[in-house]
């Protein structure tokens, strides 16, 4: 392994500030490591606008989304690609990533905040909270009662980082959860884990439903028309993972029926067009893509997160959060 690391930064100005890795912010991610701070040599770039001078002679690079094309070609020494988001659909399919370049994410940096905005939205949902938002556009006094959350049923689809603190919640509120994951293996949060296979039969049997799932080519319209259809009556969903893992002309179709509710972060394609009927849906809550990404921690985190892999990276250790290519997440 190099005693010493040739690091590149490669900012999208169109994310805003929040995402944004600053002088500032990795002055003080050095401080917090002050090991690294004579190993590492960086740049910082902003749009691609001189991306591939600054990748030429770079042993890592962190972006959010980049031309991977040719990208041995263009950087013969690149060993390690750190994301800055969870979500890495927008590099598959992997067949441009070489052999010999390990390509990590952002898993788990979201943390306290998603956790905090899925439960509030289950918690919304049992209060009808999207019901009522719709009544009050139509300024129309109209009462909606519900019973207590206690003693209801979670299905978290998608028992990852999040998934597993918002099960972890609603065991909290006295919630009873039920998980869906690939592999099935156990959760503590979670009371039954099953693989996607039970999605359909698992359905009826919860009050609300989380979608935290990636999106990968297993996972498009993982809960479909007939999914949708299952959801019992009054209940709701939520999407924090991926659009395309919700069939969302489906899911529309019975909230249109007011039949249930649902609180979305995610769309395809983002930003929602002005002229989606997704905007005059009613028992609909629409949050645009925000709901875990703290003003403050989130780079600082995200820095964190890298600069720990970096002294694994130095010693020649196994990255944590590494995407498995095959798997897209």
């Amino acid at each position: 392994m190099p005693n010493r690391v040739r690091l590149h930064i490669e900012n999208d100005s169109s994310l805003g500030a929040v995402f944004e890795v600053t002088g500032e912010r990795l002055s003080a991610a050095f401080s917090r490591f002050p090991d690294l701070a004579e190993r590492v040599d960086c740049s910082i770039g902003y749009d691609c606008a001189d991306f591939d001078r600054q990748i030429a002679d770079a042993d890592a690079l962190v972006c959010w989304d980049i031309d991977h094309r040719e990208i041995a070609r263009r950087a013969p020494r690149l060993r390690w690609i750190h994301a800055t988001g969870a979500g890495v659909e927008h590099f598959t399919p992997f067949d441009w990533l070489p052999d010999d370049v390990t390509f990590t994410n952002n898993r788990g940096v979201h943390g306290a905040r998603a956790h905090e905005y899925a439960i509030m939205s289950v918690l919304m949902l049992n209060n009808r909270v999207p019901e009522m938002v719709t009544h009050q556009r139509a300024g129309r006094w109209e009462q909606t009662f519900n019973t207590g959350i206690a003693g209801k049923t979670l299905l978290v689809v998608g028992v990852g980082s999040v998934g597993g603190g918002v099960a972890e919640w609603a065991r909290r509120f006295g919630m009873r959860t039920i998980g869906v994951r690939r592999t099935a293996k156990p959760h503590p949060a979670v009371d039954e884990m099953r693989g996607p296979e039970a999605l359909l039969q698992l359905i009826p049997r919860a009050d609300y439903i989380i979608a935290t799932a990636p999106a990968t080519a297993h996972t498009r319209h993982l809960i479909g028309k007939a999914e949708i259809e299952a959801i019992r009556p009054g209940g709701g969903i939520v999407n924090y993972g991926r659009a395309r893992v919700v069939d969302y002309e489906a899911l529309r179709a019975r909230l249109e029926r007011r039949e249930i509710s649902a609180i979305l972060d995610v769309f395809d394609p983002e930003p929602l067009p002005d002229d989606s009927p997704l905007w005059r849906t009613p028992n609909l809550i629409i949050t645009p893509h925000c709901s875990s990404d703290d003003t403050e921690l989130y780079i600082p985190r995200t820095l964190d997160l890298f600069f720990e892999n970096m002294r694994r990276f130095l010693a020649g250790e196994p990255l944590e959060n590494r995407v498995d290519p095959v798997l897209e997440y």
